[in-house]
């Protein structure tokens, strides 16, 4: 393909200073791909957020803007991925809380250091956790459902999670203490594979995020029946928190951002920052995200570092006060 001189002097206008960079004009306004890794298998609420913002992405960016699946251990294996990455503006993580702010509390040598190996870039949501019971579990609210496990198995069940060690499971854990119920957790590698066995009737009850819920909840293949948060969540607003039901220190609310690897030019971060501030303000992006469970809202690189800061601090009180070891 060919262009003509005047488009490529238009084009290297509108760069403008940033093309003095090394590496920057050459991650955005080229041809060369910037990868968004996620840490969680296609198909998953994590992977359709990061593909609306990429296709959208790419042409505020004037680059190609691909989505890398890097499923396993929870988001792990993405969060290595990118401490390895090179800091030039080509490699990307979209991640919630999990791999941020509550992996490196429960491992013991996870591989990376987000307080050191990465940058946090921007924030552009938050969410609620929520408790959901498969469709072929007759009980419809959280009582019934205590009440059905007490009939059922003398009080014993298995409630699915995205992933060991992660919020869902303290959960799950603090679900049994409250109702005296012998609950256990199965962990899955993300929460397509939840929602598969869920959806299959193969397990009663599942814990992930409202965004891996929310279709399902709106087709009626699965009921919602508490969410975390200090109120309501506006999709489900006959749905209960977790505070009405009696459990306390569940109001914080996970987050969605981008993060980069340390080192990565600063000129780069703004211009990524402001770029995905537009693409989330858009009408039909933002309706999209809503849908899928997400509150929007978009959260510049110094106010989403203390958003991150602050929810990792909260969980490690509560990690530590359930007395959990790192594995």
């Amino acid at each position: 393909m060919s262009f003509s001189r005047r488009g490529v002097l238009t084009a290297a206008m509108a760069l403008g200073p940033l093309c003095a960079l090394p590496g920057l004009a050459k991650a955005q306004g080229s041809g060369t791909p910037i990868r968004i890794l996620v840490g969680f298998p296609a198909g998953g609420g994590t992977d359709a957020i990061a593909r609306l913002l990429a296709e959208k992405l790419k042409d505020e960016l004037g680059s190609p803007v691909v989505v890398e699946n890097r499923g396993g251990a929870g988001g792990q294996i993405a969060a290595q991925a990118l401490k390895a990455a090179t800091p030039d503006g080509h490699t990307l993580f979209l991640s919630h809380d999990h791999s941020i702010s509550i992996l490196p509390q429960v491992v013991k040598n996870p591989g990376f250091n987000p307080a050191s190996d990465f940058v946090p870039v921007a924030g552009f949501a938050t969410f609620a956790n929520a408790l959901a019971l498969a469709g072929g579990t007759p009980a419809k609210s959280m009582p019934e459902y205590v009440a059905w496990v007490r009939n059922k198995s003398g009080g014993k069940d298995t409630i699915g999670i995205p992933a060991p060690a992660s919020i869902p499971e303290f959960l799950v854990k603090m679900v049994g203490e409250k109702y005296k119920l012998d609950l256990q957790s199965a962990p899955y590698r993300g929460s397509a594979p939840m929602m598969a066995d869920m959806l299959g009737n193969q397990i009663h009850a599942g814990i992930g995020s409202v965004p891996d819920f929310i279709e399902n909840h709106k087709a009626g293949k699965l009921r919602i029946v508490a969410t975390i948060g200090a109120k309501r969540q506006a999709l489900l607003p006959q749905v209960p928190t977790f505070a009405e039901l009696g459990f306390t220190n569940l109001d914080d609310l996970p987050y969605y951002g981008i993060f980069a690897p340390v080192g990565t030019p600063q000129a780069f971060i703004d211009r990524f920052g402001a770029a995905l501030a537009k693409v989330v303000a858009m009408p039909d992006v933002k309706e999209r995200l809503t849908a899928l469970g997400l509150t929007v809202g978009y959260e510049p690189q110094g106010q989403f570092s203390g958003r991150v800061r602050t929810y990792t601090q909260t969980w490690e009180r509560i990690i530590k006060a359930s007395g959990f070891k790192a594995q």
